[in-house]
């Protein structure tokens, strides 16, 4: 094989120089040039874009970029100082048109200027780090038309004096100045801010503080908060339609600075037309629109709130305190559901069910519904009221509204315990006297103090509801095994467990003998059939028919008290008996038969029996004769017995002992408790705890808890410690 060759390729340059016409540059630029005179002048329809592109192309690629560069720019400032001294001929109202007009053709001519110079603008720009066309042609604009001395202020004061005009009721054209606010944010948001919006807000602020002077000077309150909310609503639109949308806060604020925070306290006192006239008055459209209003600005709401927490807490202790309105218990209570119904619907009509609103009513409640002591009587005797006869007829659903009324203001009172000690008097009374409307009422009330306060607070009243049940079947089986007694009078017994009805001293009187027996012999089957139990009789909580003949034959069924019914029978065995005949007669205490007396021979349309001589009170010396004149339209005649509703000033005394003793085995209890989990306390501590959990139930007394303390410390449950003696430890 013969050897090859190796061959070597070497690739060479021209042999003669190839050379570019030395006014090439020059010769494309005036093309170029020319083509962007033509875009201005509207005349763009003749040029070849392609043709364009593909010179300024060129341009770029032969290193020309600068030069086309700075011919553009000179070129483009030329044109925008003719477009500004264009615009600043323009006269009166034809100089924001003028200007809109000019700035569309600027955009127009931008992008067929951007789409010629395409690829200077992806290449030679970036690299020398020039600002691209667009942006360019943006800030000519703003340099040579914006900022021309003669455009500048004009185009300013022509913007404030078409928003002015506005203002003042005239329309304007927001189609031009939506275009104008547009422009001066395309070019930069600085420009926007610094060429009109800040000073846009310091005019209206100053508008918005002339005009809020002149309303407030001659509105009142209710017709301020329509215009300040107005001009709110204006501005938010005004924004929406022609101004930058970063611009409602800012706006927003000074209308809400100038027309409501720098008067708040002057539109929330204002006289007769104020907050608390709006509150007395119930104008909820007025509430809404302050609260609306007032909760744009800082504070606003608390102010309201304060005011209101003020007024509900004054005319609420007025309420409370009223010695005419403490006349009736049931009236006072009403009082306060409606006033509680008021405000309920007012912060939910008006102030959007807020919850600091509904946290400041329901303090304003707890505060002077405790001012008055007996505010836990009155309550219990409104639910006495309700469920005796005031829901007769009332659907259930309205039942469970009312109770759930009694429940929220049952949740206000401290001495919850209080409560308790009546509800159990007035529950007994409706028990045993057949008097509650409906069971179920009574039952759904219990149910709702046990989920409040728990199984404790209730189990004796549950326990009364018991006695109720099992004393229908106890006589049941008397009956049953005393078949005899059908024909006699007849006797119905409640059979009470002493712990669960309230404590009743045992009084006794004489029972006619009919009834004596009767009661002997139900006794006697009652501890024949229970063993280890005692029986004592409550003559005072009975009650009895009677049948009665009157001097004309009239015959009635007189519905009447056990104290009663003794002293109507002994008038069956003689016509005439002293005061003092009957007092030894039937041994009743003398408060009782006085007042037993009274509505028997007193009351008009129940007086059965006469009374000499005839005065309103009853005397010792008085004498009694069944009274033959007596009639009624009624066969069945109820012949209550005069009482006082409310207690009087002893028996109050008494209550209160009650619930004082009542109240120390639970201090000792929560003290123990909480000693026993702590070990050692020091007594500040001890005295808060111990309040805090009795607080469900009642205020415990610091005085008292104290007393409670010592008495601990007496019968070694807990000691003082050696060194520090508000220092207690517990004893295991």
């Amino acid at each position: 094989m013969s050897n090859q060759k190796k061959r070597n390729f070497q690739i060479e340059a021209f042999k003669h120089r190839v050379v570019m016409d030395p006014k090439y540059a020059d010769k494309t630029w005036k093309i170029l040039e020319h083509a962007i005179h033509e875009i201005y002048n509207h005349n763009a329809s003749g040029l070849s874009f392609e043709e364009l592109y593909r010179n300024a192309y060129n341009m770029v690629l032969h290193k020309f970029g600068e030069k086309l560069y700075t011919g553009l720019v000179t070129t483009m400032t030329a044109h925008l100082k003719d477009i500004a001294q264009s615009v600043e001929a323009a006269q009166g109202g034809s100089f924001l048109e003028e200007l809109n007009r000019k700035w569309n053709d600027q955009n127009k001519a931008l992008q067929m200027i951007r789409d010629i110079l395409m690829y200077m603008d992806r290449t030679y720009i970036p690299s020398t780090q020039k600002t691209p066309v667009h942006e360019l042609g943006l800030n000519l604009w703003r340099e040579n038309v914006i900022y021309s001395s003669q455009i500048r202020n004009r185009l300013l004061n022509t913007l404030l004096e078409l928003v002015q005009r506005e203002r003042t009721g005239e329309v304007i054209d927001r189609g031009l100045m939506r275009n104008i606010t547009k422009m001066l944010m395309d070019l930069g948001p600085s420009v926007y801010g610094q060429e009109f919006e800040c000073h846009f807000l310091q005019v209206s602020a100053e508008f918005y503080r002339v005009e809020s002077q002149r309303f407030i000077e001659c509105c009142d309150c209710g017709d301020y908060l329509k215009k300040a909310e107005r001009r709110l609503n204006e501005e938010m639109d005004r924004v929406s339609h022609y101004l930058d949308s970063r611009s409602i806060k800012k706006i927003t604020n000074v209308v809400e600075k100038e027309m409501i925070e720098n008067h708040m306290l002057r539109l929330i006192h204002m006289e007769n037309s104020g907050l608390v006239n709006m509150l007395c008055d119930d104008k909820y459209e007025d509430l809404g629109r302050i609260y609306n209003l007032f909760r744009r600005v800082t504070d606003g709401l608390s102010k309201i709130r304060e005011v209101m927490t003020s007024h509900i807490r004054e005319s609420g202790k007025q309420l409370v305190t009223d010695p005419e309105r403490l006349k009736d218990p049931v009236e006072f209570v009403q009082r306060l559901l409606d006033e509680k119904d008021k405000y309920d619907k007012i912060i939910n009509l008006a102030f959007n069910n807020d919850k600091s609103f509904q946290n400041a009513l329901n303090s304003s409640f707890e505060y002077f519904i405790n001012l008055n002591a007996r505010s836990p009587e009155f309550i219990s005797l409104f639910v006495d009221d309700k469920l005796r006869k005031g829901l007769k007829g009332v659907s259930e659903d309205d039942v469970e509204v009312t109770l759930d009324k009694v429940m929220m203001l049952f949740r206000y009172l401290q001495e919850k315990d209080v409560f308790e000690k009546y509800y159990k008097q007035h529950l007994a009374k409706r028990l045993l006297s057949g008097k509650t409307v409906s069971d179920d009422a009574e039952r759904s009330l219990v149910v709702k103090l046990k989920t409040e306060c728990g199984y404790q607070f209730t189990s004796k009243l549950e326990g009364m509801f018991t006695d109720m049940k099992t004393s229908q079947d106890t006589m049941q089986g008397f009956y049953a095994s005393h078949p005899e007694l059908g024909d006699g009078p007849t006797l119905t017994v409640q059979v009470l467990t002493t712990g669960s009805w309230p404590t009743q001293a045992t009084v006794t009187c004489n029972l006619p003998a009919e009834m004596s027996a009767l009661c002997e012999k139900f006794r006697a089957y009652y501890l024949g059939t229970h063993t280890g139990r005692r029986l004592s009789w409550q003559t005072n909580m009975g009650n009895a028919d009677l049948k009665a003949i009157f001097g004309k034959g009239q015959k009635h069924e007189l519905n009447v008290s056990t104290y009663q019914m003794c002293v109507l029978m002994l008038f069956n065995n003689a016509d005439r008996f002293s005061y003092k005949e009957i007092e030894q007669a039937t041994e009743i205490p003398t408060s009782d038969l006085k007042r037993c007396l009274q509505s028997l021979a007193l009351v008009k349309g129940r007086n059965v029996l006469r009374k000499e001589p005839m005065s309103k009170d009853i005397g010792e010396d008085d004498a009694f004769f069944v009274n033959d004149k007596f009639s009624s339209k009624l066969y069945k005649v109820k012949i209550g017995t005069v009482v006082a509703q409310k207690e009087t000033e002893p028996e109050k005394q008494e209550t209160r002992q009650r619930v004082e003793e009542d109240r120390k085995p639970q201090i000792e209890a929560a003290i123990v408790r909480i000693m026993k989990s702590r070990k050692q306390l020091d007594h500040n501590n001890l005295i808060a705890e111990v309040t805090k959990q009795l607080q469900s139930r009642f205020l415990a007394n610091p005085t008292e808890v104290k007393k409670r303390i010592e008495s601990l410390i007496e019968r070694d449950f807990l000691e003082r410690d050696d060194n520090d003696r508000k220092l207690y430890r517990y004893l295991a």
